[in-house]
């Protein structure tokens, strides 16, 4: 009987153990957590590379512009030269010259509906190396604050991320400047 009391009074130390056990192991991983966080359009801004891609877009807006300014004053001018001479042709000439200009304006609307998603190329080509250039940054200040984890402090929106941090967070947990000084930028 006393034995049966030993065995069972070991299972219940060993099965009070294991959460206790699992409790530090808990508190250890916890400890190991570190976020930070980081505004790269705060980073983006301060690179001088920046300024140089911002007139290349204008550049390029306004190309694509004026190039579909010429189009539509084409196009009006024909569509002009058509109403002046639709009276005097045959209903077979004005049913290929409507269907000619029908196809002028469809160009003239994918022209324009494709320009925005031209400009988000052009954006994303000429922005992606200053993004590889401070993600490397980034990672590199990461690796050596030890984070687990380093967050945007917003979406590409302008959404907040992180909607709350500490005076102390700001201090000990926004790497911003560090990876600006990481990128010669301080």
């Amino acid at each position: 009987m006393k034995k049966a009391w030993i065995i069972l009074g070991c299972l219940l130390l060993t099965g009070l153990a294991a959460p206790v056990e699992n409790s530090q192991v808990q508190a250890q991983s916890q400890e190991e957590l570190k976020i930070g966080f980081v505004d790269p359009q705060t980073i983006m801004r301060s690179m001088p590379e920046m300024a140089a891609i911002e007139r290349r877009l204008q550049n390029f807006i306004e190309r694509k512009r004026q190039e579909f300014a010429e189009k539509e004053a084409t196009f009006r001018r024909e569509v002009e030269e058509y109403q002046q001479k639709m009276s005097v042709i045959s209903d077979e000439a004005r049913r290929r010259e409507e269907e000619r200009l029908a196809g002028l304006n469809l160009e003239l609307q994918e022209f324009q509906q494709n320009f925005q998603q031209e400009v988000q190329e052009r954006q994303f080509e000429l922005i992606e190396p200053l993004l590889s250039k401070i993600q490397g940054a980034i990672e590199t200040v990461a690796s050596e604050r030890n984070f687990t984890y380093v967050l945007n402090t917003m979406t590409n929106n302008g959404d907040f991320i992180i909607l709350y941090a500490s005076e102390r967070a700001h201090s000990d947990y926004d790497i911003t400047d560090e990876v600006m000084q990481r990128l010669d930028l301080m």
